[in-house]
């Protein structure tokens, strides 16, 4: 998640459903110029027609999806998978680019969102049991984790600002874990795999902020131990992570935990949404840190705290917002595919739509059976008709990381919801 454009004028509060027109803003926030209401009823008329015509629907409006139908979109995802990985075993490259590309200090951040591409991509072909009934499949995972293994104890911060390796030992740890439960019990590649966890802990030790958490941007200091201001999303990213480890039997540092909970508190507000970092807590009603703002990453900010011990975040916290990403995933369908990151309403960008729905399924997982089947056959019933005709899923043009990062988010989400509904 690349936090560019946080500082454009604000366009939202005009269109957001939770917040009374007579608050005082509207004026202050339109980006340009006075409309008469004639004028604002006809733009009203345009933005829900290009809504019904670019979001999916809701997924109450479609069919359950059959078993039958997961399943090829799961092979199809898996082909894309096989068919796109690199030569060396890992997926992903700068190779494509586009007139905006995000701030890439070379060659350190590509190292990053290559590892964080492919623990994915190795999680996905694990998690769908792709690895356990295709030679071909086996083949391409043998080679990923092999890459995962001898690349991620190297990566590191790519400068002074830019920490894009927290995304690359998050999701190695996340790919690792699943690597572990995967591999004979008995055998040393356990316990292998168990050290590279152990070194890419003590790196997310080694580059947490001075204030607790995680961040991907040092604009203050530059210093060995980073002033970044953590945020929201990028923290809750490491302690699911760090509970996948806590479950194979790794030991965490609890006071590495604690900060990064705390860090998280900070930034909730009192409906479960979060604000997007530190530093825009102080702007709570920001388009950004609103409800819908906060929709693809609550999910994860939620599941993070149960996992740790947040009682308050409980099945009804849980099931709120899976009923609202599911009632409002059309704030999410606008930024998705959209090229500039923030430039959507509530300061959306496209990378967050199937990060929102890979931690939505870990949501649901955590409730009661019914209520999980319900919440999963929706969360199918939006991504299924999204596949592209390669079998990828993507939500923001990447240099050629979004194809294989989308896929992988979708397919672990879709074999988690295909256990579910089963």
């Amino acid at each position: 998640m690349l936090r560019l454009n946080l500082d454009m004028e604000t366009r939202s509060r005009s269109m957001d459903p939770e917040i009374s027109p007579t608050d005082g803003q509207e004026c202050r926030d339109r980006p340009t110029g006075e409309i008469s209401g004639l004028e604002a009823l006809g733009l009203l008329f345009c933005l829900a027609f290009c809504c019904l015509a670019l979001a999916p629907a809701r997924a109450d409006t479609n069919a359950p999806p059959s078993a039958a139908a997961m399943d090829r979109a799961v092979d199809r995802g898996v082909r894309f998978l096989l068919e796109s990985q690199n030569r060396n075993g890992s997926w992903g490259s700068a190779h494509r680019t586009k007139d905006l590309n995000i701030f890439a200090p070379v060659p350190g951040a590509h190292e990053a969102f290559r590892s964080g591409v492919t623990a994915l991509a190795v999680q996905a072909l694990i998690e769908t049991g792709a690895a356990d009934r295709d030679p071909d499949a086996r083949a391409g995972l043998d080679r990923g984790e092999a890459w995962l293994l001898d690349n991620l104890p190297r990566l590191r911060r790519a400068d002074a600002v830019a920490l894009y390796n927290v995304w690359g030992h998050a999701y190695g740890i996340q790919a690792l874990a699943a690597m572990h439960r995967h591999a004979s019990p008995d055998s040393d590649r356990r316990q292998l795999i168990a050290d590279v966890i152990r070194g890419q802990i003590d790196l997310l030790r080694r580059y947490e902020s001075v204030d607790g958490g995680w961040g991907y941007y040092d604009f203050r200091v530059g210093a060995q131990q980073p002033a970044v201001d953590s945020t929201s999303f990028v923290t809750a990213t490491v302690l699911v992570a760090f509970r996948e480890a806590k479950q194979i039997g790794i030991e965490i540092p609890q006071k590495l935990v604690d900060r990064g909970v705390a860090s998280i508190k900070r930034q909730q507000k009192p409906d479960f949404s979060y604000a997007y970092s530190e530093d825009l807590k102080w702007r709570p009603m920001r388009g950004i840190n609103r409800p819908a703002g906060s929709l693809g990453r609550s999910q994860a900010c939620n599941i993070a705290l149960r996992w740790w011990g947040q009682t308050n975040i409980t099945d009804t916290a849980l099931e709120t917002w899976l009923e609202r990403f599911n009632d409002r995933i059309g704030w999410l369908s606008i930024g998705r595919k959209r090229p500039v990151p923030h430039e959507s309403w509530f300061q959306v960008a496209g990378y967050f739509y199937y990060y929102g729905h890979f931690y939505a399924a870990l949501c649901a997982d955590e409730l009661e059976p019914e209520r999980a089947r319900r919440h999963h056959a929706r969360l199918a019933a939006i991504l299924l008709p999204l596949q592209e005709k390669d079998g990828s899923w993507w939500d923001y043009p990447f240099y050629d990381y979004h194809q294989p990062y989308g896929t992988g988010f979708a397919l672990i989400a879709l074999a988690r919801s295909r256990a579910a509904i089963q």
